[in-house]
């Protein structure tokens, strides 16, 4: 039996990993700082991956939907977000654009089955849209057009990998997350080898510190098996209703650790950016649920 209201032991973990996950664009751009950003990625999915193939059985899918969401979700979402963190973009606002997912997510769940948009989801796109919009009217040199452009690719990359899973339907999602791994570590390896060549990933392998082996640990451990196994662990005892909107929290994070941890500016633009964002992913989230509570409760 599922419950809707979330204990506080549970609810404390959902923060944990909405902390995780937020935090993650900052330990990113300290992991570029001493790994090219392929290499990086790469290394990220290879330690996913092993030994966790070993531990965890193959999930009930098909090889092709585990290639397809490796390489979406590897050399797709994060080769094109390490990419332009590395130098593009600034990690918070990196946080809060990759977030533009759930609208990519709608857009092509729509266009496979045939829906039409409706008005609260035009509305929330269109906030989102315009929170972007003031992104790109005050790129500068941390935020480039070209790094935002990576991520907003980055984004649909992700909502693509969403449809993917959504289809294949895991059993066990941190092991489909896990095994897709696979696929998402050679491409972004061979990408490495030939973009960085052999001697910058020799020399960034023999020269990174303690700090750049803990970003990559926590983007392997951390991110994929701490966060996925919670949020599979949240999901299988709380309706989806319950849980997703707590992802709204993951750019609040995001933009507040790069504040507090890289001293990342915070000016009037930025903070009116975030909040259309928000609002416009609150939209999409929260109408459909109060629309259906104030129809059951009508007289």
């Amino acid at each position: 039996m599922q419950h809707t209201t979330l204990s506080l032991r549970h609810g404390l973990l959902a923060l944990a990993v909405m902390a995780v996950w937020g935090s993650n664009f900052v330990v990113i751009r300290l992991g570029l700082d001493q790994f090219p950003p392929f290499l990086f990625a790469g290394l990220r999915f290879t330690f996913a991956a092993l030994p966790g193939i070993l531990l965890l059985p193959r999930p009930n899918v098909t090889w092709l939907n585990l290639a397809a969401y490796g390489l979406l979700i590897g050399a797709g979402q994060f080769g094109l977000l390490f990419l332009a963190m590395d130098g593009h973009i600034s990690p918070g606002l990196a946080s809060l654009v990759i977030q533009v997912q759930v609208f990519f997510t709608i857009f092509f769940s729509m266009a496979r089955s045939g829906e039409r948009l409706r008005g609260f989801q035009i509305a929330a796109c269109l906030l989102a849209v315009a929170g972007i919009a003031v992104i790109a009217a005050h790129v500068n040199g941390h935020t480039t057009p070209f790094g935002l452009a990576l991520v907003v690719l980055a984004a649909a990359c992700w909502a693509t990998g969403n449809i993917v899973a959504r289809e294949g339907q895991p059993d066990n999602f941190l092991a489909y997350v896990v095994w897709g791994s696979l696929f998402s570590a050679p491409p972004l390896l061979v990408l490495s080898l030939v973009v960085d060549g052999p001697g910058a990933i020799g020399h960034a392998l023999s020269h990174a510190t303690l700090g750049g082996w803990v970003a990559l640990a926590w983007q392997s451990l951390g991110n994929s098996w701490f966060g996925y196994a919670s949020w599979g662990f949240l999901l299988a005892r709380y309706p989806s209703a319950t849980i997703t909107p707590m992802a709204l929290l993951v750019p609040v994070f995001g933009m507040g650790t790069a504040v507090l941890w890289l001293g990342e500016p915070m000016p009037a633009w930025k903070l009116a950016a975030a909040i259309l964002v928000i609002l416009g992913l609150a939209v999409s989230v929260f109408y459909p649920r109060l629309h259906r509570a104030w129809l059951i409760a009508a007289p």
